[in-house]
């Protein structure tokens, strides 16, 4: 594993902004105050203010929410197209790469938190991103219902890929934190399944649901890290895996089998709890014979991804995707 500098600290507008707030007492928080919590939360990720932090979307992109009929259940995804004349040419026959992604934060987060990579990669591939507003984790809500939720809107819009304007042959999943362990998991399925997947993208990804996740040295060395901590995660896996909930059934890093999947892009910050995740899952997925890029950001914490604004880092792992997605989702 690779070890992290004791000098690292997190940038500037991140150590302003958990000087600011005030972290909730996770383990003592009742059903209703989550609820109350995460919708005002996931408000003010969507809000124009929020932008400040989360980015402003490409302008070559337009953005909408959809609605998606699954199988005893309508589901929100918010999907990013290329504006007109900015789709590469396209004949209209074969249509553009779709890019199915999952959002961050488990018990909490939306879609719209991530406006801003997504609208650029469908600007810049040129492609159709569809996200997923899948259902957030809670006493009531395993994360199993969230894995599904990914995994039947890959499904659908592939299997009525017309009807999306995309190309079912270019196909990537592109997850973030738990988003990426959904989206891991469905690159699983689809090979499992026979859906033709080219790449995965996981940005800080938590892959390890089992006791073991706790050991990992990442975890005890950043804790109290200013966007995730030890009681944030104790509280989404109390969620994810209830009790007589089998936790290697929702651990990729676990899974009997990770050979022959897509290649993956593994986006690491360094000063992130699960950045130790990220990198013994890469190690997993190239010792099964699956290519697997591994690279990290010193100095970035986790979700720096969906905080551009006060993380400059974020920049940097928005090129790389850009050049991993292209690449793999070339005609």
């Amino acid at each position: 594993m690779s070890e992290i500098t004791d000098t690292e600290r997190p940038p500037l507008g991140i150590r302003l902004l958990h000087a600011l707030g005030k972290e909730p007492d996770w383990s003592a928080m009742t059903t209703e105050e989550l609820v109350a919590f995460r919708d005002a939360e996931n408000r003010k990720r969507a809000s124009r203010l929020a932008r400040l932090v989360t980015g402003f979307p490409d302008r070559g992109a337009a953005i909408q929410w959809q609605e998606v009929a699954l199988p005893g259940r309508s589901l929100p995804v918010r999907v990013y197209r290329p504006s007109a004349g900015r789709d590469g040419g396209r004949d209209g026959r074969a249509g553009l790469p779709l890019v199915l992604h999952v959002h961050g934060g488990g018990f909490v987060g939306t879609a719209a938190q991530s406006d801003w990579v997504n609208s650029h990669l469908a600007a810049r591939l040129p492609a159709v991103v569809v996200s997923v507003e899948h259902r957030l984790l809670d006493q009531e809500t395993p994360l199993s219902a969230a894995v599904d939720d990914g995994w039947d809107v890959l499904r659908h819009v592939v299997q009525h890929a017309a009807r999306w304007g995309v190309d079912p042959a270019r196909t990537a999943v592109f997850g973030e934190s738990t988003g990426s362990l959904i989206a891991a998991l469905a690159a699983i399925r689809a090979r499992e399944s026979g859906l033709p997947l080219r790449a995965q993208v996981l940005v800080n990804p938590a892959v390890d649901l089992t006791p073991t996740m706790y050991e990992h040295a990442s975890m005890r060395r950043h804790a109290n890290s200013p966007t995730l901590t030890m009681p944030q995660m104790q509280l989404l896996h109390r969620f994810a895996v209830p009790r007589g909930t089998d936790p290697r059934a929702m651990s990729p890093l676990h899974a009997d089998d990770l050979s022959g999947l897509a290649p993956a892009l593994v986006v690491v910050p360094t000063i992130d709890p699960l950045a130790d995740h990220g990198r013994t899952y890469a190690e997993r997925l190239r010792a099964a014979g699956t290519p697997a890029r591994l690279t990290e950001h010193p100095g970035a914490t986790h979700a720096f991804l969906s905080m551009p604004g006060v993380v400059p880092q974020a920049k940097a792992a928005r090129a790389e995707i850009l050049e991993f997605l292209r690449d793999a989702l070339a005609g």
